[in-house]
């Protein structure tokens, strides 16, 4: 597989959406394109879109972006579609490549994670494969580059991947909504509170993608000892609790995508 010219996206939810909007953005023609959905709604100009999968056609690559629960009804109708050259790409959240390869029997397999900043070209992504030889994993790397930051990941990482990289951005959400909250509850008027918590997370997170220093140390910059910043972070960081809610969070995260994981195998 030398390029990725012809993309089959079955289910075009949010993420699979945000995935097309991003290659779009990042340049990719959208007749290089066909959506099959049924529900799906405004799709952008030039993508082809069907209500039901094409017939006697084979793609380059073919995106599942349907439920982790449907994939027992869909994928046998999908695998005509899919040549010993396609490369079948899940980003199906639980649904390992052993499961996988238990409805595609000869196309090559990617299990991917990315998250909703794919639209933005802004989205890590963490890939594991089967099937792909090296150029294989070189053309789905450069099809992928105008989302994000692909990076292989072992497979048995990938629960914990998950929790981090495609869960994340609703724990930053949940931070920023916290931290601009916790300013009205201080007495800032709420719609100031939000666009200031916003702005500065925007701001810092850029910052620390720039900055040579790692989080840590950037944290320890801003503050000055027996100063405001360093009052906040000492309340941060009493007893570690900042720490250990975050490891809470990213375990149960992680158990319940290995929990999906087992059902998965058990349907497959």
């Amino acid at each position: 597989m030398a390029t990725v010219n012809s993309i089959l996206i079955v289910g075009c939810g949010n993420m699979a959406g945000a995935m097309l909007q991003g290659w779009l953005a990042g340049g990719l023609a959208p007749a290089r394109f066909t959506v099959v959905d049924p529900v799906a709604r405004d799709l952008p100009a030039g993508v082809r879109s069907l209500a039901a999968l094409p017939a006697g056609e084979v793609f380059d690559a073919i995106l599942l972006g349907i439920k982790p629960q449907l994939l027992a009804e869909v994928a046998p109708q999908v695998a005509p579609l899919a040549a010993r050259a396609t490369v079948v790409i899940s980003i199906l959240a639980g649904v390992e490549l052993a499961v996988l390869r238990g409805y595609f029997a000869e196309a090559g397999l990617l299990r991917l994670m990315p998250n909703l900043s794919a639209a933005l070209g802004k989205s890590p992504m963490a890939l594991a494969a089967d099937g792909l030889d090296a150029d294989g994993r070189g053309a789905v790397v450069e099809l992928l580059a105008p989302l994000g930051t692909p990076e292989w990941v072992a497979e048995d990482a990938f629960d914990l991947v998950t929790a981090l990289a495609g869960s994340g951005p609703a724990f930053v959400y949940r931070f920023i909504d916290a931290l601009a909250q916790g300013a009205a509850d201080l007495g800032l008027p709420a719609d100031e509170a939000r666009r200031l918590a916003l702005a500065t997370v925007d701001g810092a997170a850029a910052l620390a993608a720039a900055s040579p220093y790692d989080p840590a140390e950037l944290a320890r910059r801003v503050a000055s000892p027996g100063g405001v910043t360093q009052a906040g972070l000492d309340a941060l960081d009493h007893n570690g609790s900042l720490r250990r809610v975050i490891a809470q969070t990213l375990r149960a995260a992680r158990d319940r995508s290995a929990q999906m994981a087992a059902e998965a195998r058990g349907k497959g």
